[in-house]
């Protein structure tokens, strides 16, 4: 059976359903393909149920600190994994329930499940439907990706995704990766009760922050009880169910560690090996991303690519921007540009790292007279108050023209307090404008106007 739409926009993760409204509130007949599950990773296994999990740990953590309170609690903190996903999955699944139900809702849009691929660049094969449109629209996102490790196939493991399904608290968790994903499930499970290992390749954490970070935040780890494995080369895997062990070079301490799972946390890959691509003439780069322009457009007219599998940013909020962009280039005049975008992200351990623009090492690099403003959170009173006083702020300034050019908080509150500095950097506003500002006390933005009345150069 043949079917004809305006537009087709394949995947209904964070880019995908808004699109779909734009286009089909101008107007346009719209076909919305799953091959799964609304929501995509946000949704699903990413954000939202893994922020859950976080809140759940922080729980378990903070009631193992009440009588630092003075507050008494009859015993121990138990930690019910069971219950912890049922509140998961409940959020979760309420989330994703609410994007069917918005999508289902739309007026001229028609939601398809199975995996469409393309046949030509004005055509997809979706099971015996052949579905022709003008305008495709591919938001398909990523998913983790598999080291080629010696004895990989002979060991199970886990990724982000089955972490998700865990009922049981795991013994030992042993985690292959020292990023983003896996110092936010290290911590969490760490938190739950479970003995944590982390095994980094890297010399240090999070290589691509600055020193000072990746320092404070081994840091903080190494201090709730999780053991940390530096520079760990040449990664082999050994054993099997519930006795899995990691061997790395040099590395005599990693080797005796012998974990009940293993979770890989490597980096993520896009979905775009099953797509077709080939047939519609789509490039891709040689790490499988679509190629696109400033708008999202691919090399093929008519064909745009947005979120994780176009490679130009890995983040719910990018994604919904690439949607923002996309839909002013079909419908307006096109004014939107990836380029404009400010890199802003958060890691999601206790307390929260949150980064804006460029590294204070970045900035260095890029020539210009540097400027830079530090505080310890030790002496911001909102963290006092909590006893939450782990970590730093730090924001860089270009000396000549006043800039902000980035800033990193790793405290209590930050990853909400960093879009103060943010919102400056997209207004082009100097650094003055926030360090003149009047903010509210007690809070943590408040000490964003000191740290920038002392700056210093470096």
């Amino acid at each position: 059976m043949n079917q004809h739409f305006d537009a087709v926009v394949i995947g209904a993760g964070q880019a995908g359903p808004p699109l779909a409204e734009k286009l089909s509130g101008a107007g346009k007949r719209v076909a919305v393909i799953e091959r799964k599950l609304v929501g995509g990773t946000c949704v699903n296994t990413g954000c939202i149920p893994t922020k859950a999990m976080v809140a759940s740990a922080y729980v378990a953590h903070m009631s193992r600190r009440a009588h630092e309170y003075g507050v008494r609690q009859a015993g121990d903190a138990l930690v019910d994994m069971r219950q912890v996903w049922q509140r998961t999955q409940g959020i979760s699944g309420a989330a994703r329930n609410g994007v069917d139900h918005w999508l289902h809702n739309m007026s001229h849009v028609t939601l398809l499940e199975g995996h469409a691929r393309f046949e030509s660049a004005t055509a997809l094969r979706l099971g015996d439907n052949l579905i022709e449109a003008e305008s495709f629209f591919i938001n398909v996102g990523g998913r983790a990706a598999v080291p080629d490790l010696s004895g990989i196939d002979a060991v199970p493991f886990l990724t982000n995704t089955g972490m998700m399904e865990l009922r049981d608290l795991p013994e030992h968790l042993i985690i292959i990766g020292g990023s983003y994903i896996g110092l936010e499930f290290g911590q969490m499970f760490r938190r739950f009760g479970s003995k944590v290992t982390i095994v980094e390749r890297s010399a240090r954490l999070l290589p691509h922050e600055d020193e000072d970070i990746s320092t404070s935040i081994l840091a903080l780890l190494q201090d709730e009880g999780i053991t940390v494995h530096l520079g760990a080369e040449c990664i082999a895997l050994e054993g099997g169910a519930g006795a899995v062990r990691v061997k790395a070079q040099g590395n005599r301490v990693c080797e005796n560690a012998v974990g009940t799972h293993l979770l890989l946390a490597v980096g993520r890959r896009p979905n775009t090996d099953d797509l077709g691509l080939d047939k519609a003439g789509v490039a891709v780069d040689t790490h499988g991303y679509i190629e696109v322009d400033e708008h999202c457009r691919t090399n093929v007219p008519g064909i745009w690519a947005m979120g994780d599998c176009n490679g130009r940013g890995a983040f719910t909020h990018t994604a919904y921007n690439d949607f923002e962009i996309v839909a002013s280039d079909v419908l307006d005049r096109g004014q939107r540009r990836i380029s404009d975008r400010i890199l802003a992200y958060s890691l999601f351990t206790d307390p929260p790292l949150a980064r804006v623009g460029m590294t204070e090492q970045e900035a260095r690099r890029s020539g210009r007279r540097v400027l830079v403003g530090t505080r310890p959170m030790s002496r911001v009173g909102r963290a006092i108050e909590r006893g939450e006083t782990v970590g730093f702020m730090k924001v860089v300034v270009d000396g000549s023209t006043q800039a902000l050019l980035g800033a990193a908080i790793l405290g209590v509150n930050g990853d909400e307090a960093i879009h103060c500095l943010l919102d400056a950097m997209y207004a082009k506003s100097p650094y003055t404008v926030v360090s003149h500002a009047v903010h509210i006390h007690p809070t943590v933005s408040e000490l964003l106007p000191t740290v920038l009345q002392d700056l210093r150069a470096v």
